[in-house]
């Protein structure tokens, strides 16, 4: 069915990606909830467990899951990105708004290796959240992946109104996990959003490929063993 009542949901969400690009569950899963609430140190009970650090957090797009947008949309529409940027989500025309919801699903994949690596950290019982810029669509990628089962949606920009690399964003996070830069693994395939987390404190590793992050890793004490990577 061609739907035009709609388009102000697909511009806000191209342009919040295309933005994330040219620049690159709900919010807080209730599990976690209880993470970056501060505790009077004396009410703690002296044999509760040892929170184990670092926390690890994740981008989303081309770092863990393959980002359609460039490629899918465009065959979609049948268009070059450029045309589709510059025309087509400005213009009002019609479109199947539920027939692109389906291409961008059908589009979400794990990179090589990486569903492997966030299950055997999970299993590890490393604490790892998504901080990512994408738009309220992560949603869909939680419907197919379920990246649930390893990590937690703690960090949307879409929801919180920042985006990396504000620093801003980067110390909101720190302050909601309760503890210290230094304590906080940021994995991300940007090279400025990378950069951002170093300057405010954290560890900050540029994410190529599931081989590398594992070697990464290793260098700062987290040694993971994948045997189909």
């Amino acid at each position: 069915m061609m739907i035009g009542t709609n388009r102000a949901f697909l511009m806000s969400s191209a342009a919040a990606t295309a933005a994330m690009h040219t620049s690159k569950a709900e919010l807080f899963n209730p599990k976690l909830n209880s993470i970056g609430k501060k505790h009077d140190r004396a009410s703690v009970s002296y044999d509760a467990p040892k929170r184990k650090l670092p926390v690890l957090l994740f981008d989303v797009m081309d770092t863990i899951v393959r980002d359609p947008f460039y490629q899918d949309i465009p065959a979609f529409f049948r268009m070059p990105m450029k045309e589709l940027l510059e025309k087509f989500f400005i213009d009002k025309r019609e479109f199947d708004l539920e027939g692109l919801k389906d291409c961008i699903r059908s589009g979400y994949s794990y990179l090589d290796g990486m569903q492997e690596l966030l299950r055997t950290l999970s299993a590890d019982n490393f604490e790892i959240h998504a901080f990512t810029n994408y738009p309220i669509w992560y949603k869909m990628i939680e419907d197919k992946l379920k990246l649930s089962a390893y990590l937690s949606w703690t960090f949307c920009s879409c929801i919180t109104g920042k985006r990396k690399p504000d620093p801003e964003f980067y110390l909101e996070v720190v302050e909601h996990l309760g503890v210290e830069p230094c304590d906080c693994v940021f994995i991300d395939d940007r090279p400025s959003n990378v950069k951002c987390a170093i300057e405010i404190g954290m560890r900050g590793l540029r994410f190529e490929n599931a081989d590398s992050l594992l070697k990464d890793l290793s260098h700062l004490g987290i040694n993971v063993s994948l045997p189909n990577i």
